[in-house]
């Protein structure tokens, strides 16, 4: 069998790139998919000289999400010594960082320090060895890869080495501090992870207007929970990622079910290495206390499969036998089939209460020899050929499923049989044809992401959707046509959807886009799939997109309109009338989004003006949803540089015009507190999308005119004042989207990446635009 080497990996992109969104991204940055976190990479570090030294950045970046000892140990210092640095900076005493704070946002902590720390002083800040910096890396929803698969070399930060800085450095950067915070920086925020408390609490859970007793809409109806930790829940349950109150808050908004990620030689014995599944009878016990208490709630639990994982070279020089193609284990292997049958049948049997498994045969992870199109080369799957060792594999689950079930039934216990939800994402067009058809039926599924292949036009450019799109509507060509050939095979379906959010933009809770929404929602209808997948980790806020899809799927005759109706009127009371008014606007405009799987991957879309502006490039390549440096290039994607600018900056106008309208409109009716409340919020969330549009057009304008300076021969004076004002736009931008975090802290989150910003990093962005605005702009000859 061929071994893994670089002709594997540029065939693997290859293969990814012709079949999945995910793929277009890693070809065009080049990231070999397979690595995960070791040395450093031997390409520097970007410098922020708006600090005068990276032990001030350190200070700046972790006050207040790190513990103070920890930071203090971290760079040989004292508390106290930090907490003279930070008086100095203006920042405010150092606040606790409590346990659950800190679970909730180590993402956030690795990401802003990954160009300040080398590897060690990182797992010290962390707190980690290396190999829970490697899990971590590695299995938290691929977080090597968005932080680009390399780890930039950085120099060691020292107090002792960096503290004292010369008396003229001091004085330029307090200057710099005052012109920046003329009235110093913000002391009171409401806390992180404040819409936690809110979500957990208490409330009396009523039945929407308009809502039939009847329950027989779409089922499953499937989302991520909001704040669900993603690493190892199982086995960390001091952190409640799934409060009562909330799981009813869930069932009021129509979700009958949530999905966990979970590692399967973490959940049952690993045969060859049972050391790697250590407590793994633990997590099975947590996994059945929360599938009986969320079935309290009317809430199913779904696992994700993508197994097997694949293994290092140490496992194949002891298992030789075992390998598949590249470091895949071989799932044609009658070893590794009896591995995946008996662990599957192992958690049914011990957690029956569970609602089933979703598998992606295809992924980024090496998980079959078929994975990545490159399974002829396998002695055992090649002859068989991709459609029958994908439809095996899955039906290799469905045996596990079915056994465990049966003897759980055997045993007295109270069972419900799991399904097995198949998803299509990867597979090849020729290869469904093949899968499909060698698929159980009983007690099975198979989904589709609907908007797949949509053909749209924006600014007069045309191509398809990828996936993670509110801005289309589907369903589209691809997954019409797996659908109808399921249905003629005997399988149900499943529309695998976006509703509260998408990569579009993801640190909001939902995107108000609430008719394109139930557009979708009404052309699935037509459809006939029997269930909905509501989006990937992000989506699980109890949001009015949600009760929207929950009210059509319950009244198949609801028409679209009236659904928003309600559901505005629920929420929003007197001011129902105005909400709906702007949420036609919003979708209308929405549907104008430059979409592009590399633009929604690559693009500041999530953190907005917290992205740094440079004064020459970084040499960066933009990472999925992670670093967008100034990779402009990446980030329009097809579309030339003057259509993704105008078409950013008219969204994130008209939305700012929405948001004048519904605050001009609202005042002329009587609202009670809970209305304006609601109203205020709906705003919030609105002016955040607009402020993170706007912000990637400032940024696209200002690193086009700063790469062109140095060719420009002539009008370098109006090139410099357009520069100047660029920096003062951000600046203004980044001022007013801290205010808008500062008072609600769901602005910046997403699950699988914690905080993409805080208010720190957009004080920094400030300090950032009046750096260049004093020190670098006055040096560019005119």
């Amino acid at each position: 069998m061929m071994q893994p080497g670089k002709r594997f990996l540029i065939n693997r992109r290859q293969f990814l790139t012709a079949n999945s969104a995910l793929g277009v991204f890693f070809l065009l940055q080049g990231v070999p998919l397979q690595t995960f976190a070791g040395k450093q990479s031997g390409k520097r570090a970007l410098e922020f000289r708006h600090f005068p030294n990276a032990l001030y950045a350190f200070v700046w970046r972790n006050w207040g999400l790190v513990p103070l000892e920890r930071m203090a140990a971290t760079v040989a210092a004292n508390p106290r010594q930090l907490e003279e640095i930070a008086r100095f900076m203006g920042l405010p005493p150092a606040p606790e960082v409590t346990d659950e704070q800190w679970q909730r946002s180590y993402l956030t902590v690795v990401r802003r320090n990954w160009h300040l720390l080398p590897n060690d002083q990182l797992q010290t800040l962390m707190g980690w060895d290396e190999a829970q910096m490697d899990f971590t890396l590695k299995e938290d929803d691929f977080f090597y890869i968005k932080l680009g698969s390399l780890k930039p070399e950085c120099s060691p930060v020292r107090y002792q080495q960096l503290a004292k800085i010369p008396e003229e450095v001091k004085r330029q950067f307090s200057r710099l501090l005052r012109q920046a915070f003329p009235k110093g920086l913000p002391k009171v925020q409401m806390p992180y992870f404040h819409f936690i408390k809110e979500l957990s609490a208490p409330f009396k859970a009523e039945r929407m207007p308009g809502e039939p007793a009847s329950t027989a809409g779409f089922t499953p109806r499937l989302t991520y929970p909001y704040f669900a930790l993603f690493g190892d829940p199982l086995l960390n349950t001091s952190i409640d990622s799934y409060p009562d109150a909330y799981l009813q808050r869930l069932a009021a908004s129509g979700v009958d079910s949530i999905w966990m990620h979970i590692v399967l030689s973490k959940l049952t014995p690993f045969p060859w290495d049972p050391s790697i599944s250590e407590h793994w009878e633990q997590r099975l016990k947590n996994l059945q206390r929360l599938s009986d208490r969320a079935r309290a709630h009317g809430i199913g639990i779904y696992l994700y499969l993508n197994e097997p994982r694949h293994q290092p070279e140490a496992f194949y020089k002891k298992y030789p036998g075992l390998r598949g193609q590249g470091t895949a284990l071989c799932t044609s292997h009658p070893e590794v089939q009896r591995y995946l049958e008996n662990a599957i049948a192992q958690i049914v049997e011990h957690a029956p209460s569970i609602a089933g498994f979703f598998s992606i045969t295809a992924s980024e992870n090496p998980t079959n020899c078929w994975s990545h199109g490159q399974g002829g080369a396998c002695a055992r799957c090649g002859p068989a050929g991709p459609g029958t060792v994908i439809a095996a594999l899955n039906n290799t689950y469905i045996q596990g499923i079915r056994r465990g079930y049966e003897t759980a039934l055997a045993a007295g216990k109270v069972a419900t049989r799991p399904q097995l939800i198949i998803w299509d994402w990867g597979w090849r067009e020729d290869w469904a044809g093949a899968i499909i058809p060698n698929l159980v039926t009983t007690g099975s599924l198979l989904m589709s992401v609907s908007e797949w292949e949509l053909d749209i036009e924006r600014g007069g450019v045309r191509s398809k959707v990828g996936e993670y799109a509110i801005s289309a509507v589907g369903p589209g060509p691809r997954a019409k046509r797996h659908w109808k050939l399921a249905k003629e095979h005997g399988l149900r379906t499943m529309a695998k959807i976006q509703v509260n959010n998408s990569w579009e933009i993801g640190a909001v809770p939902y995107i108000p886009a609430l008719y394109n929404v139930a557009g979708h929602i009404d052309r699935l209808r037509t459809e006939g799939v029997s269930g909905l997948m509501l989006g990937w980790t992000l989506g699980g806020f109890p949001s009015p997109n949600l009760e929207v899809v929950a009210l059509m799927g319950n009244d198949k005759n609801l028409p679209a309109a009236d659904a928003v109706r309600l559901v505005a009127e629920r929420r929003f009371g007197a001011a129902a009338s105005v909400i709906t008014h702007a949420w036609k606007q919003f979708s209308e405009a929405f549907s104008k989004f430059p979409y592009h799987i590399s633009v929604v991957y690559t693009a500041p879309l999530q953190v907005g003006p917290a992205n740094l502006l440079w004064q020459a490039p970084t040499g960066y390549k933009a990472t999925m949803v992670g670093l967008p440096y100034d990779d402009i290039n990446s980030w329009r994607s097809i579309y030339p540089q003057e259509v993704f600018t105008r078409l950013l900056q008219e969204l994130g106008d008209a939305f700012a015009g929405i948001v004048q309208q519904v605050e001009k409109a609202s005042e002329k009716i009587a609202l009670s507190p809970e209305e304006q409340q609601a109203v205020f919020s709906e705003c919030q969330i609105i002016e955040t999308i607009s402020i993170h549009y706007r912000s990637i057009a400032n940024q696209v304008e200002f690193t086009v005119l700063r790469n062109g300076l140095t060719e420009a021969a002539t009008d370098r004076r109006n090139i410099k004042a357009r520069l100047a004002a660029l920096l003062k736009q951000e600046a203004v931008l980044a001022g007013r989207m801290a205010a808008l975090q500062i008072s609600d802290p769901r602005l910046g989150f997403e699950a699988s990446n914690h905080y993409f910003y805080t208010p720190a990093d957009l004080y920094e962005k400030v300090l950032n635009c009046q750096y260049l605005l004093e020190h670098w702009l006055p040096t560019v000859p005119e």
